[in-house]
């Protein structure tokens, strides 16, 4: 990958805001200013109320954590974002993800053999992707099986993602531990 774009801040070229931005960060559930946040922390407001949104997203939506880490990789894989597939990968699996269905979706294959959750998950998004909405159908057929809640989270989420993925993108943030990107490029 080429170099990154927006490195971590030093801390003394930290502003006051970026400070506490970075603080407050690293006092939530994430630990530590990483992945998206760092090329965020330009913009420290934004980054506070994203972080805000995203602790809800990935810690506490509806969706739970299975269908939550499944989510995240669709939209990775969408966007070929390396480092939220890096880290979200061996969450998915922990979180009951089979082998086969996030292979596929490496592959930018919709998966066979998912649950019937996982399966609207997969669906939705991927109309959602190509349409920009979703027909009758596929709405209710959501709502049937996460009911409306948490078809307002997984819509949440799947925006959320694709925003960090986008920044990330265009950052061109590095993999964790200079590891190397785990996902090939899609043909354009």
């Amino acid at each position: 990958m080429p170099r990154d774009r927006m490195p971590p801040i030093p801390p003394e070229e930290m502003t006051d805001a970026q400070r506490g931005a970075a603080a407050a960060l690293a006092a939530g559930p994430r630990g530590a200013v990483l992945g998206p946040f760092v090329p965020l922390l330009r913009s420290p407001e934004l980054m506070n109320r994203l972080q805000k949104v995203g602790e809800y997203l990935r810690f506490q939506s509806a969706l739970g954590p299975r269908l939550t880490e499944l989510a995240i990789l669709w939209v990775a894989r969408r966007h070929t974002q390396q480092v939220e597939w890096a880290i979200h990968e061996p969450l998915a699996r922990k979180n009951g993800i089979a082998p086969e269905v996030v292979a596929a979706l490496a592959d930018g294959r919709r998966p066979g053999g998912l649950a019937e959750d996982e399966a609207v998950v997969c669906d939705l998004l991927e109309e959602l992707w190509a349409n920009d909405s979703v027909s009758d159908p596929t709405f209710h057929r959501a709502v049937a099986s996460l009911g409306e809640r948490r078809l307002v989270d997984l819509l949440g989420l799947a925006g959320y993602y694709s925003l960090l993925s986008m920044v990330m993108n265009v950052a061109r943030t590095p993999v964790p531990d200079g590891a190397p990107a785990p996902l090939e490029r899609f043909p354009r």
